[in-house]
């Protein structure tokens, strides 16, 4: 029997080299991984317990390791002191681990993930900072949705409810800068933004808490993205509500660290429950599955097991028990395809002052590569759902449940997912079952019960009590005030214009401060290229008003979309036809009337031709047949002529008469029923040409750009011009006459001659238009940096002024 078995040993390395000593590698009984956490923070409390569970539910399954036990080496790090907790993170690197469960923060994350590199460990992380990437790391695994996708659905939201500005209270460090990063770069994609930001130490006092918190209610937004721990964060939120910034009009919204910290404590006290109402948060998604289940029912049981009897599952213990199921199967297919656990020196890490580092202690990993690999092949369905990578090391479907803080509990409003990137009130892995559908009208969320204890949505900004004023310009005018002017009495700008900006002003979802400045005495009509040459000169940040789009003017400044439709005209007096007892005359001129009577008498003497040698209806003696073809030609001016017509050619001739007789009788009753129905206006000139041509005198209003027109671009000279102020001079101007020192016409903007016009009924436009021209308001001058612009500038208001391109 040994001889035969002999053979057979031989035979099989002979035939299955690669099996047999995949077979004959030896499993490690016992296999060691560490975990860097914070034992004395919600989170870290939650995970340990979360890593013990994996490790039992590991270990009594024969099939996950074949015999092999999995134990983890848990250390405590301090995250609020960054430099003791590399430290205590780099005394951890010392030991022989394979893969490391952790760090939870993000400051110990990016020094690990540093060592981890060199020594080829992985770190299965569950710190969300989006700068810890793969690419960067290649040993850094996140276990967890990266921030990136977290701020998505906080920017999401607030794109949803039509907030345009917000402001942002973080942390100061890594993991609050850089998630307030990721969040302004979503929301501007969603044209909106951050409009006041503003960061804490870990250890800020109270009274610095509170001046920050007064800080911001000073602020426009009311929208306040809250982006810290949870000790921080619950403290933040106590404050504000001591200073009333928990009531009506407000909005708070808080990441994910509220959502784990209602989650993980099992009694959270009565005044903390108030200090949130009404507050918004997000959760990482869970669905459901029957892993989750089978945890959600052995917790407490766990948590009383192991000393932590006071937390409850949240998300992060899913994460973290899947992390340690992801080791556990790669460990698994590590071991089957030949993978051994061995370790060496590096000569670069010594430790030459004999410090207390043991650097010479922390030795490489051989085939951590290969176990890297086998972790980043992982799916499998876990507590937390599917625990698969995609190519940039990201878990696949990162989605969030947006919940609303009521009463003693929580309620789900809604979900986020990056599947389509849109808020909805389905289940997310509902939405996986079907193509993506990024429609924004398929966007829906449940009501909110507000900060206050209101339904109604808040506006999201109030008028900043510290806000720098825009200085804008107004013109001042003299005549045509219906559009704008200065209101003496009042000592405010009244008119459409401003009626125009007011209203337009009223639909912005931010608020702007501003104040009007006058520009002009009032007893002139001022130069509007003066007033924008202002704003040019940073005098003004704007200027609003009955100010014309030009071709000039658009070369230095913005304007916003014309408000009003404008184009220069011509005005000019007119003739009024009078209409008397002559008037039946008046439709054919003395030439007409003579050439239709002579026509008359021609027909009848053709008809008499071709007719009197065979009709008897025209012979007789010489004086009847005269009366017959006078009778007969006039007679068929009413189709009365009694005469018979029997030559083919006289009935030829009569046709093509009678039809050009029912063509001037038709002319003719309609210009007498004109006549004598509407009143007759006529101008003297017919239109553009005409104006040129002369050699009179042409009116414009003081300040428009009408005379730089007409000289420039019609070549008319200035010494024909003659600047009018008021109506009163236009009327009296056309009605003296160019002969009587008054003007032949008067060239204006189409508004002001129609205000002209509902007044002045014996003047009249002549022609059409001949520019096609429109009133804008004017920004800032094109070219200027921000940084040159005046301080008086309100930063929170950029892209408020569109150019004339806009909508």
């Amino acid at each position: 029997m040994k001889i035969v078995f002999l053979m057979l040993l031989l035979v099989s390395l002979f035939l299955f080299p690669n099996e047999i000593h995949k077979s004959l590698a030896a499993r490690p009984s016992v296999v060691s991984i560490g975990s860097i956490l914070r034992f004395n923070s919600t989170t870290g409390g939650v995970s340990a317990v979360a890593i013990r569970a994996a490790l039992e539910d590991i270990n009594s399954d024969p099939t996950v390791l074949n015999g092999t036990t999995l134990q983890v080496d848990m250390r405590d790090t301090n995250c609020d002191d960054g430099f003791l907790g590399m430290v205590e993170a780099l005394q951890f690197m010392e030991t022989d681990a394979i893969a490391i469960i952790g760090p939870q923060c993000s400051t110990i994350a990016h020094i690990i993930s540093y060592v981890a590199n060199e020594l080829q460990v992985p770190l299965m992380s569950f710190a969300s900072d989006a700068t810890l990437s793969s690419i960067q790391f290649p040993f850094f695994v996140r276990t967890m949705p990266s921030d990136l996708y977290e701020m998505a659905a906080v920017a999401a939201v607030v794109d949803y409810y039509q907030w345009k500005i917000v402001t942002a209270i973080y942390i100061d460090d890594d993991y609050g800068r850089n998630g307030i990063a990721a969040l302004d770069d979503e929301l501007t994609a969603r044209r909106c933004k951050i409009s006041y930001k503003v960061g804490f130490p870990s250890n800020a006092k109270r009274s610095d808490l509170l001046n920050l918190l007064v800080t911001v209610s000073n602020m426009e937004s009311r929208v306040i993205i809250l982006h810290t721990g949870a000790e921080p964060g619950l403290k933040l939120l106590a404050l504000a509500n001591g200073l009333n910034m928990m009531g009506n009009g407000y909005v708070w919204i808080a990441t994910d660290w509220l959502s784990s910290y209602l989650d993980a404590n099992s009694s959270v006290r009565a005044e903390t429950i108030n200090d949130m109402q009404g507050v918004l948060t997000v959760r990482p998604h869970i669905p459901k599955s029957k892993m989750k289940s089978n945890l959600m029912s052995k917790w407490n049981s766990l948590s009383k097991k192991y000393n932590h009897s006071d937390l409850r599952l949240s998300a992060y213990g899913f994460y973290v028990y899947d992390s340690v199921w992801a080791v556990a199967r790669a460990l698994d297919s590590f071991f089957d395809d030949g993978g051994r656990i061995s370790f060496k020196n590096d000569s670069r890490l010594r430790d030459e002052t004999g410090g207390s580092l043991h650097l010479e202690a922390m030795s490489v990993f051989d085939m951590g590569k290969k176990l890297l690999d086998k972790i980043r092949q992982a799916n499998f369905t876990g507590a937390s759902g599917q625990v698969q990578f995609n190519a940039q090391g990201e878990l696949i479907h990162p989605a969030y449940d947006i919940i609303s803080i009521i009463g003693n509990g929580v309620r789900t409003i809604g979900f986020w997912s990056n599947y389509t990137r849109l808020l909805s009130t389905v289940l997310p892995e509902d939405l996986y079952l079907k193509p993506p559908n990024t429609s924004l009208a398929n966007q829906h969320l449940y009501d909110v019960i507000w900060p206050g204890e209101t339904a109604q949505k808040p506006r999201g900004w109030v008028f900043p009590s510290n806000a720098k004023e825009l200085i804008i310009g107004v013109p001042n005018r003299f005549s045509f005030k219906e559009f704008v002017t200065l209101d003496n009495a009042t000592g405010k700008m009244t008119g459409y214009c401003i009626d125009v900006f007011t209203q337009a002003l009223s639909l912005l979802p931010y608020p702007v401060t501003y104040r009007f400045r006058a520009f002009g005495t009032g007893t002139a009509n001022p130069h509007y290229d003066q007033l924008i040459q202002k704003v040019v000169d940073n005098e003004f940040d704007a200027a609003i008003g009955d100010i014309a789009i030009t071709m000039n003017r658009t070369q230095t400044l913005d304007f916003t979309q014309p408000f009003i439709e404008s184009g220069l005209v011509i005005l000019a007096p007119v003739k009024k036809h009078i209409t008397n007892s002559w008037a039946f005359l008046q439709p054919f001129t003395l030439g007409m009337w003579c050439v239709t009577g002579l026509s008359f008498l021609v027909v009848g003497a053709v008809i008499w031709v071709l007719e009197h040698r065979i009709n008897d209806d025209f012979r007789g003696s010489p004086r009847q047949q005269l009366i017959t073809i006078v009778w007969f030609s006039f007679s068929t001016l009413f189709f009365a002529h009694r005469e018979n017509t029997m030559s083919a050619l006289g009935r030829g001739v009569l046709i093509i008469w009678l039809f050009v007789v029912l063509i001037i009788q038709s002319s003719y009753t309609a210009s007498l029923t004109s006549i004598l129905t509407v009143q007759q206006l006529d101008t003297s000139i017919r239109g553009l040409d005409d104006l040129k041509n002369s050699d009179y005198t042409i009116g414009f209003q003081v300040g428009s750009f009408a005379e730089e027109y007409m000289v420039k671009e019609l070549n008319i000279s200035r010494s024909r011009l003659k600047a009018l102020g008021s109506p009163e001079e236009y009327a009296e101007n056309l009605k003296l006459g160019p002969k009587k020192g008054g003007v032949m016409a008067i060239v204006d903007e189409r508004p002001y001659v129609e205000l002209f016009l509902s007044t002045n009924c014996k003047i009249a436009v002549a022609g059409s238009d001949f520019t096609s021209r429109g009133w804008g308001f004017v920004s800032i001058s094109k070219g200027f940096p921000s940084a040159s612009r005046p301080v008086h500038r309100n930063p929170n208001i950029v892209g408020e002024w569109g150019t004339a391109a806009d909508p």
